[in-house]
């Protein structure tokens, strides 16, 4: 991307039968996005033309093109993955939705990793229909961090000045305990850091790290977890410069407010972070997936079955993905920038 022009945005659209398209085409028939990047569907034209008319988008247009290296500047382009007629049944996951949301994927995942894209936006996908010798993995976040061989990612949910990663992703809770290690610790506030820095333009980042067990273990009373191996990480974080703080009772931290005085919060696993973060900010927030060497957002909700035949979905954390792909995508190319 050179100064002058906008992101080139790849979308992939997720389960064709959730509410992964409906969101799409509600983002991009607000023309006023083509001032932002240029955005590029992987789907095919009757699965975007059947959205537009169960929505009465007329107003919704995109432009077919054959590859990314042709893309048709100030259009929403759409890039086709399939050449059979896909069968629509919203609402209801199938297997041909499940081949059609990874042909997707792995289509925008090409062409990033061959330079003809910026960043990538991913509609959500049913993590059980879209297995397949191509993705054998728990979600996008390790297929990605697999996929663009990076040694490790985090999963970092953002909404504003609101941001919540975790050191443990999608896993059983019974699992989490002995996962988390100093080690792991250090490199996931090491992404962390590094990401407030580079990818949001915070020049000195300050985190809060979150303890494991109720009331972050009563110094030990109820678990060994944060005297044993949390403190001592962060210690280690802070003897470095680094403004790191914690372990803090999850509960109490969010419950007062706590996460308004730092740039980040590190939770230790899965619905210790995104339970709070998606009660404050459900329909605004972005899934953003630090650590990698692209840039990769997702709106913070699922497949969302239930409401899928209804084209009731709201698109603002789809519109809020592509935003924050966009800001992150020039943010990087600013820095990279040689000073004059």
């Amino acid at each position: 991307m050179d100064n002058k022009s906008k992101p080139k945005i790849g979308i992939s659209i997720g389960d064709t039968n959730g509410i992964g398209p409906e969101v799409v085409v509600k983002t991009l028939a607000d023309q006023r996005i083509l001032n932002f990047c240029t955005p590029v569907i992987y789907a095919s034209a009757s699965l975007l033309k059947h959205v537009r008319k169960a929505l009465k988008a007329e107003h919704f247009q995109f432009q077919e093109v054959e590859s990314a290296q042709g893309l048709a500047p100030r259009k929403v382009n759409l890039v086709p993955c399939w050449e059979n007629e896909l069968e629509i049944t919203p609402g209801h996951p199938t297997p041909e939705s499940g081949k059609a949301s990874l042909d997707s994927l792995l289509a925008a995942c090409r062409d990033l990793k061959a330079g003809l894209l910026d960043g990538l936006v991913t509609a959500p996908i049913n993590k059980d229909n879209i297995q397949a010798d191509d993705f054998r993995f728990p979600g996008h976040t390790e297929f990605l961090t697999s996929y663009f061989d990076a040694p490790e990612s985090l999963m970092l949910l953002v909404s504003g000045g609101l941001r919540v990663a975790t050191v443990t992703g999608h896993m059983p809770v019974k699992e989490v305990s002995a996962k988390i290690t100093e080690e792991l610790l250090i490199r996931k506030m090491t992404i962390l850091l590094d990401s407030l820095r580079r990818d949001f333009g915070i020049l000195k980042p300050r985190i809060a790290v979150m303890g494991l067990n109720p009331h972050a273990g009563e110094q030990g009373l109820l678990g060994r977890e944060e005297v044993e191996i949390i403190r001592p990480a962060v210690v280690h974080m802070k003897e470095r410069g680094h403004l790191v703080f914690g372990p803090y009772p999850a509960d109490g931290f969010f419950g007062m407010r706590q996460f308004q005085q730092v740039d980040a919060v590190l939770a230790m696993y899965h619905d210790q972070g995104l339970i709070p973060f998606k009660t404050l900010a459900f329909e605004s927030g972005v899934n953003y997936t630090a650590g990698l060497p692209i840039v990769r957002t997702s709106p913070d909700h699922g497949t969302a079955y239930d409401i899928a035949s209804k084209y009731i979905a709201s698109e603002t954390s789809f519109r809020e993905a592509l935003f924050v792909a966009c800001d992150v995508v020039r943010k990087r190319f600013e820095a990279e920038m040689p000073a004059v």
